[in-house]
Order: C-alpha cells, then structure tokens, then sequence
C-alpha cells in the first residue's frame, strides 16, 4: 500500500501549498505516521503480552526447533561462501533458508492466532500531529521525512508547531546519501587486485570529497530547515538510503553562494568551513514517532535494574587462539568479520562468474565467520576500562570462554540498567533476521560451539535494560523494508525491552571504536548525560583530540543512538 500512502501525502502536501494555515500539513505527516514501521508498532505492542502463554506447546516446541534448524542452516551457509564453492551450492544454501525462513515465519503467524493474549492485545494507532508535538520537549524538533518519486518531503515538528518543505525527488536525495557513505565508508571498500598503495590513493582522495559530499546532501533534506534548527536536540525519522546516514556528521550550515558575487567563483566571499551538526545538536533516531509513543508506554513504571552495567568482550573464535593453544593469532582487527576473514580477502577468481559470486557473498554478509574470525584485542581493554568506571558490586565483566552465547541469553542481563557487546557484528541484508553478533565459537577444550547470536533470537530475550549498546560492525543496518524501514538488530533488542540501542552505521575500527566507546561511557556514568548527549561529547572530544588520524567521520561517526533520548 505504499503507493497509496506516498500519493495520498502528496496531494495533502499539494493542497497546503493552496490552503496554508489549515492544518492539511499536519495531516500529511499523520499519513506518513500511518504508512511508516506498522509492524515494528505491533511488536513492541505485544512485546511484554507475554503471548506465548496458553498456547499449544507443540507450536512452542516447534518454533525452537525452526530456530535451531535455522541457526544451523546460516552457519553453514557462512562456510560455504566463504569458502570454495559452486553457484550451485550457493543457490541451494540459500533456497534451504528460504524454505524454514517460511515455516518459521507461518508457525510464529499461528502462535498469534491461538494466543488468548495476542487476542486480547488493541493494535496501536499511528499519532496524530498534535500527538506528536505532545512527545517533545521545548529543547527537541523532530525532523521526518518522506522521500518519494516525483518530490519528497520534510516535516520539522517542534512542542511550538510543524513547518513543512518540499524536497527533491528520491532519486536525487538518495544518489547524494550514496555518494556521501561511499565516501565515509571508502577505507571498508576492497577491489580486487589493489595495492596497498593505490588503496592509500584512493581513500585520501575519498577523504578529500567528504566535505563536498556532505555539503551537497546537507543542501538537500537540511538546507530548508536551516533557519528552524537553532540549538535544540534532532530526533530523526529518516526514509530510504537517508537510515544509512549518520546525520551528526552533516554540516548544520549548507554552504551558501554570496548574493553580493553574483554566483562567480571568483568573487564569493569566504566562507567559514561548516561545523558537524553534532557541534551544536545532540542527534538521536527513530524508526518513526508512533513507536516513541509505545516505548515510553511499555517502561512507564517500570524499577532500574539494581546494577549498573554488564559488558561482554573478547570472546574465543578460533581453535587456534593462544587461550586455547599457544598459537599466534592471525588477521585485521576490524569489528567486521566480513572485513576481516582471509578466505574472502584472498580469493582470486579465475573468472567474472567467480567474482560475482565472492561479491555478493560480501554484500550480504554471509562471507563471514565462516573460516576464520580474528581476535579483538582492542575489545577487551574497551571493556576493562568501562567496568573500572563503576564499583565491583555494580558491574560484571565477562571475557573470553564466557562471553558466549549462554551467557548472552542468561536471565542475569536484566539485573543490569547497561548491556554491553564488544565484538565482532554480521551482517545478512537478504534475510535480517539472520543478522547478529559473534561470542565465542569455541569452548576451552577447543571445541567448537554455537556463538552466533542472532535477530531472531534476541527477540525472545528478556533484556529490560535502559540502554544496550553493540560495540561491533554495521549492527544499525540491514534490509531496508519500504514502509517498515530498517529491519535490523535494534528492533530485536526493543522488543526484548531496552527503549535505546547504540549501533552502528559501518565497519568500524578496533582501536578507534575502543576510544569512543570509554569516551561515552565516561559521559554517561561520571559525568551523568544521557545516552544521545553523552555520545555526542564523545564524539567531539574523538573529533577534536590531539591524535589527528581520528577527526575523520569514519571514526567518530559510525555509532548513533536509536530510541528515547530521555
């Protein structure tokens, strides 16, 4: 029904452009409410129904065993890709997955349809404009937007009022946000065949384009609401490629042609160098404003956990790994297993078919974990120097054999208000729910065990943590649902009860990634901010530290905050 819901926004869009001042803005952006992440809406809805409850265990029984098959089914499919391989192998791997993916999904339909609870649940209602405006504060605007064919738009909704603009059509905004992450993103990328010469060539080159990327993109979806945005807070519900963007790294102030020059080159007046939006905003995101409303509903009274924080880091991955042998470890430390596995790295195709089939297994994660998963050593000082911040009795640090997936499921989360991960991320775009975070694969006598939390199974967590935070690669992203948006691990861990996820955008940097997180912690534990102000001063003080190398977006930027910024 998308169509619907774009055209009927449209002609509301249209007609306010006839009939200022009546409101039909305000009901376009209700439609856009309406037509936007339906069925994360219901989830968080039924999350704490409990709608298992009197329901036929043999469908409960039944679904454990699809999850199992499925768990199964994906890591081998990893092993597969990236590895040797056939296209026919590849194309029955992948055909095996869809089948339980469907059996899953009909048995998880009829746990609902039996559920006395599910029943009983009232599907909640998109807010209206007014609603909306209630959800804020004086110090917040919440920017949404609506991309579509022939022209977008935009809403900035403040506890005042709404101001409405007419953008670009898709195709343009979404080519500037491609433009803008592919530049960001440029040391992540590999080509086949470069030196690492020519790859230093062409990351400074994409580096140098950063700014006139962002500039560009700044000009389309925040130029018009430049003078509306003054210091407050920005809560964004983004469309399409903009959910891929970490708004924080945009320039506030679109660089603008002097009038007085005419528009020639030669006689503009110099501008000053636009500053981050992060300099002056704290940046948090939402799948939409309606799920904001359900959120704060479903922890209203709910007691803190009685301790502070609990962090999972370094696991075990491989068999070789000097805690369980003395071997050496071998690979990049990146929070990306796809980023870093030899397998896909040093594959050289004899052929384009070849390539083609090592590149898609890279696009959509499943080249990952399957031969070789490196260590993270950066991951355990992160953690180490977090648990320091906070007394014995209030933290818990779990390291390598125990940060498995055991104890990642354990009932013992939830005494905690903050869950860390420090690991490695795995991304699938074609099936999400596959996505996940690696813990440790192998036991201490060697033995390989399953370590792959999944989406699908953090879904049954109980976790009603205040904030999770996914210290790993590319947890922020997965397959863009036109309507639903991104369906990706945030939703698994709202749905378990934590109201905020920080992830992440990227693969990002051991090192780098281990600076920001103590930074943010320290802003969030000492110095008492809020998960969205708190990372923000993280991020500038990275931003602005005296080791250079990190004023790059690439590293400060990846992580954002999703959920209430309260």
């Amino acid at each position: 029904m998308q169509g619907f819901y774009e055209f009927y926004i449209d002609v509301l869009m249209r007609l306010d452009k006839q009939r200022p001042r009546q409101g039909l803005d305000g009901e376009a952006l209700q439609a856009s409410e309406s037509g936007r992440a339906r069925s994360l809406l219901e989830l968080l809805t039924e999350a704490h129904a409990d709608i298992r409850q009197g329901v036929d265990p043999k469908l409960l029984e039944g679904e454990r065993s699809l999850q199992q098959l499925l768990n199964g089914k994906a890591e081998r499919q990893m092993r597969l890709l990236s590895g040797a391989h056939t296209e026919e192998q590849a194309v029955e791997a992948a055909k095996e997955i869809a089948v339980l993916e469907t059996e899953y999904q009909q048995v998880e339909g009829k746990i609902r349809a039996t559920s006395p609870r599910y029943a009983a649940l009232t599907q909640p209602q998109p807010l209206t404009a007014e609603q909306i405006q209630q959800l804020l504060d004086k110090e917040t605007l919440m920017l949404e937007y609506s991309l579509g064919d022939e022209r977008s738009y935009l809403w900035a909704v403040s506890q005042a009022g709404i101001a409405s603009f007419e953008l670009a059509k898709r195709e343009v905004i979404e080519a500037a946000a491609r433009r803008f992450y592919d530049r960001l993103t440029a040391r992540n990328k590999r080509v086949n065949g470069e030196t690492n010469e020519q790859r230093q060539v062409r990351v400074a080159h994409a580096d140098a384009d950063v700014s006139a990327a962002s500039e560009a993109l700044s000009k389309l979806i925040l130029g018009p609401v430049s003078t509306e945005l003054g210091t407050k807070r920005l809560v964004i519900v983004a469309d399409g490629a903009l959910q891929y963007i970490p708004f924080g790294a945009l320039p506030a102030v679109p660089t603008q042609i002097s009038a007085e020059s005419g528009g020639r080159p030669g006689n503009q007046s110099p501008t000053p160098t636009p500053q981050p939006l992060i300099v002056e905003h704290e940046v948090v995101t939402l799948p939409s404003a309606s799920t904001l409303s359900v959120i704060r509903r479903e922890v209203a009274g709910r007691q803190p956990a009685p301790k502070t924080i609990v962090a999972l880091a370094d696991p075990v991955f491989m068999k070789d790994d000097e805690r369980v042998t003395r071997g050496a470890n071998r690979g990049k430390n990146s929070r990306n297993t796809q980023e870093s596995n030899p397998a896909t790295n040093s594959v050289k195709p004899e052929n384009g078919k070849d390539l083609q089939l090592v590149e898609a297994a890279q696009e959509t994660g499943l080249a990952s974990g399957g031969l070789e998963v490196p260590r993270l050593p950066g991951s355990r000082k992160e953690a180490e120097r977090i648990i320091a911040m906070v007394p014995k009795s209030e933290s818990k640090l779990v390291l390598d054999f125990a940060a498995s997936r055991k104890t990642a499921t354990s009932p013992d989360l939830s005494q905690y208000r903050y869950v860390h991960f420090s690991t490695h991320g795995f991304l699938n775009s074609v099936h999400p729910e596959l996505s996940g975070i690696v813990l440790s694969l192998v036991n201490e006598r060697g033995e390989s065990q399953d370590g792959f939390l999944r989406a699908h199974e953090i879904f049954n967590l109980k976790l009603p943590a205040e904030l999770v935070v996914l210290s790993a690669c590319q947890t922020g992203i997965g397959r863009e649902v036109k309507g639903e948006g991104m369906v990706s691990l945030t939703r698994g861990f709202m749905y378990a009860g934590a109201p905020r996820v920080v992830v992440s955008l990227w693969s990002v940097s051991d090192l780098g990634t281990e600076k920001l997180m103590v930074r943010f912690y320290h802003e969030l534990m000492k110095e008492g901010k809020p998960p969205g102000a708190a990372l923000r001063a993280a991020q500038l003080s990275l931003m602005t530290d005296k080791d250079k190398r990190w004023a790059e977006p690439f590293y400060w930027a990846p992580f954002i905050v999703q959920g209430d910024w309260r």
